[in-house]
């Protein structure tokens, strides 16, 4: 038996030190010193030595069990190490090295002149609003003076939820004049960018989803003067001192008396292009005097105070701001389009 256990320790010990993984260390502990180890199984052997010697046997067995739980542990030590030193070694950071540079992302040419509007209508003591996408057909169209039979209010034009045509995506930012007179203190000056939704087909200067800026200021002695002035003077801040504007009559239900501005084409200077559809000219509001009748409905005495609207197309002064031919360039997010702004 003392051959045995002799045997087996220089065995054990040998293999211990020459496993290489911790999933190898393991079985070896098994195998030598698990319930059906070959340590236990010379053990087993005891009963068969006299009483003399068993004390001598077991005392050895006791020696050869010490010694490979010590080289267990010693080559447990030694793998972790090794792997703690080749993760380090993977993980090293070299300094000198030159970094990558992260690519970037850059605004939405939209979204620069949407900042750049607020700002101009802020520093003329403006409160800027948020309003909800989806509204109901009272305030996007019956409180702004738009009744039933109106053109703007049927299906082919207009996104309803409902059978009954009373939710729907709000087709203009105008509801915002109505919630503003009916939650805001007198005089009111506010704009309400957002986006906006309509039937339109896709082309170089439409889009069925697109967004707009709605402003009003209602106060006492308020005129039509006043907007163009403040009109005139937004654009010219935006597009420069040189910029050319005209005012046209127009209708609109919930201002009288109405007009859309329009400036000068960016593409060809007035000579007509297929940005402008040949006209010379590109639509970027409309406006007017808020209609009696609609401040009358928000609880304003009309022979008080006066006051006017206006929506501007926000992509329509994109394009113009950055001489952009095709509005469908501002919704494709080619990454090669948006470097440039």
């Amino acid at each position: 038996m003392k051959e045995l256990l002799k045997e087996l320790r220089e065995k054990s010990l040998a293999a211990i030190a020459g496993a290489e993984t911790s999933e190898a260390l393991e079985a070896l502990r098994i195998q030598y010193l698990g319930k059906k180890g070959e340590l236990t199984a010379v053990l087993k052997q005891m009963g068969r030595l006299s009483a003399e010697e068993r004390p001598i046997m077991g005392q050895l067995a006791n020696e050869v069990r010490a010694a490979v739980e010590q080289t267990l542990e010693a080559q447990k030590k030694l793998l972790t190490d090794k792997a703690l030193e080749m993760k380090l070694a993977a993980e090293t950071l070299d300094v000198t090295v030159p970094g990558v540079e992260p690519r970037l992302g850059r605004q939405h040419p939209m979204y620069i002149v949407l900042d750049e509007i607020k700002s101009i209508f802020i520093g003329m003591g403006f409160d800027v609003l948020d309003g909800s996408e989806v509204e109901t057909s009272d305030y996007n169209f019956t409180k702004l003076n738009t009744d039933e039979g109106h053109p703007a209010r049927e299906w082919s034009d207009t996104f309803y939820f409902t059978p009954d045509s009373s939710i729907l995506l709000r087709t203009q930012t105008s509801p915002m004049q109505i919630h503003a007179m009916e939650t805001r203190s007198l005089p009111i000056r506010i704009i309400a960018p957002g986006r906006v939704y309509r039937k339109d087909e896709v082309d170089a200067t439409h889009s069925p989803m697109f967004h707009q800026i709605e402003g009003m200021a209602i106060d006492k002695g308020i005129t039509m003067g006043d907007l163009k002035g403040t009109l005139n003077e937004v654009v010219k801040q935006l597009f420069g001192p040189s910029t050319v504007t005209r005012f046209r009559p127009h209708h609109f239900p919930f201002t009288e008396p109405s007009c859309e501005m329009d400036v000068q084409c960016h593409k060809c200077g007035g000579v007509g292009c297929p940005t402008c559809k040949g006209e010379g000219w590109i639509e970027i509001l409309g406006a007017g005097m808020v209609h009696p009748k609609v401040l009358e409905g928000c609880g304003i005495d009309s022979n008080v105070y006066s006051g006017w609207a206006f929506g501007f197309g926000l992509e329509r002064l994109a394009l113009r701001r950055f001489n952009i031919s095709d509005l469908r360039l501002i919704f494709e997010n080619d990454v090669r389009f948006l470097e440039q702004f």
